[in-house]
């Protein structure tokens, strides 16, 4: 490992350029009282030099208790939801670096320091620890959703990620100063790494333990209720970012339901001069007309996507990298 790690120290604003950089270690957590005390001290462990937040989402237990026992810096978001936390957290802390896991214990936290080295000697901008270990042998119906997420957003967005439901992971100064968080609930992770897909962002992985839960630990995550949510944001995030291709699926499929009706009507009419179908030729008419509007939006929305490209983009080239 390099010296990069070393270089972590408590500062109130991001590092100047050859200073030691500050690295924010992000813990969202919603009831975890079983667990979270040791995530924070197993952080503290591998990085003593950063900064551990942890962000409470109306916990039922004595998940703040634990951690400010802990030592963590203990924060509120009153907004339910997983992606209301991952977006407070990114807009209110400072930091260089910041390091995103879940507060179950799941994730190693000894592999932080790699995570972090990996983003700063590579000048990447996110780098995410696919899961591998006993944790994911769980629950199946979660393993067969997270392949199946893959596949539709490396189709959609193209390859660079296997594991885009990974909760850990780092992200630059850059990378979280200029994500457009929308997501309230699990499907921020989806959000996370579609936006680097679409801006052509510099992201790399690194396989690392995965673990059970505590035994008094129990997940959020509903199999069925929040992946019809991820693949509903994946649609929507297409249609945002790849209007052009999402309307024009749309008036292929409408023009060649405009020609199977209009087909029959057609041959009738060279056969005899008659067109005794009429209500079939309006409808056929009227089903490509609205391919044609489909298009046409298509064309126009595409452009107002890549003007919203250019200024995320530029956005991202205003703020200093680690």
């Amino acid at each position: 490992m390099s010296q990069v790690v070393e270089r972590l120290r408590e500062t109130t604003e991001p590092a100047p350029v050859g200073s030691p950089l500050r690295v924010a270690v992000l813990l969202p957590c919603y009831n975890e009282e079983a667990a979270i005390g040791e995530v924070v001290r197993s952080f503290r462990a591998a990085l003593p030099g950063a900064d551990i937040y942890v962000y409470d989402n109306n916990s039922k237990d004595r998940t703040v208790e634990r951690a400010t026992e802990a030592g963590a810096i203990v924060r509120r978001e009153r907004r339910q939801g997983k992606g209301a936390v991952v977006r407070r957290m990114l807009a209110d802390v400072e930091a260089d670096i910041y390091l995103m896991a879940d507060g179950d214990l799941t994730y190693d936290p000894l592999a932080a320091p790699l995570l972090i080295d990996r983003l700063v000697t590579e000048q990447l901008d996110m780098v995410v620890a696919t899961r591998d270990g006993e944790g994911m042998l769980v629950r199946r119906g979660h393993m067969a959703g997270n392949r199946m997420f893959n596949h539709v957003i490396a189709r959609l967005f193209g390859p660079g990620f296997t594991d885009i439901l990974s909760g850990y992971r780092a992200v630059s100064r850059r990378f979280a100063k200029s994500f457009p968080a929308a997501s309230d609930g699990f499907e921020i992770e989806t959000e996370l790494a579609i936006h680097a897909l679409d801006l052509r962002l510099a992201v790399a992985e690194i396989a690392v333990r995965y673990g059970r839960r505590p035994e008094n630990s129990i997940s959020k995550l509903s199999t069925f209720r929040d992946g019809f949510k991820i693949l509903w944001t994946i649609a929507m995030m297409h249609r945002a970012l790849q209007p052009f291709k999402f309307f024009g699926v749309i008036a292929a499929g409408l023009a060649m339901a405009a020609v199977t009706l209009a087909a029959p009507v057609v041959v009738t009419f060279l056969e005899t001069g008659l067109v005794p179908r009429l209500p079939t030729a309006v409808l056929a008419a009227s089903v490509m007309q609205l391919a044609v509007l489909s298009l046409v939006c298509g064309v126009i929305v595409e452009a107002v996507s890549e003007g919203r490209r250019e200024a995320k983009r530029l956005r991202y080239l205003e703020l200093k990298g680690a």
